[in-house]
């Protein structure tokens, strides 16, 4: 397959990332959506807990347990729109108080799932913040194992 994460800034206040997937829009939405398929992949593959209430209004928390320590985070749902759009807070709870809005967009072509995300930040430190944490690198890692793991569904 060999798709790659795309990583661009098209604002001071954003990040954009984008990776396309061999699998249905329905299928990668569902791996978004259940701690059953988020454990597998989310933590670039070290072991997830993971609690989710998944509607409008309800809130997930991720601690995953990475060779190095502990890492949570947490958010809420603004919207869902099963099974192309979903818009969330994001907090990292090692840094308090600074809350992102994450959009996350799906769509298909010819059973390949693009997944785009866009983070807002409320100011450009945070953003850059988030660029220097290695972020860009989980993801791409997160994203890996959720590409190995849809083949594992499909």
């Amino acid at each position: 397959m060999g798709d790659d994460l795309t990583v661009t800034l098209p604002s001071d206040l954003e990040i954009k990332m984008v990776r396309v997937f061999d699998a249905p829009r329905a299928l990668v939405f569902e791996a978004h959506t259940n701690c059953e398929h988020l454990k597998h992949w989310w933590g670039r593959g070290n072991p997830l807990d993971c609690e989710l209430d998944f509607r409008p209004g309800g809130g997930y928390r991720f601690v995953e347990h990475a060779p190095d320590g502990e890492y949570a985070f947490r958010g809420e749902y603004r919207e869902i729109h099963p099974p192309e759009r979903i818009v969330q807070t994001f907090e990292f709870e090692g840094m308090p108080g600074h809350v992102c809005v994450e959009t996350l967009e799906l769509t298909e072509e010819d059973g390949r799932t693009t997944v785009t995300t866009v983070t807002r930040f409320d100011t450009r430190q945070e953003r850059d913040g988030m660029i220097a944490s290695g972020m860009a690198d989980g993801a791409r890692q997160s994203y890996q194992a959720l590409a190995t793991y849809l083949t594992k569904l499909g």
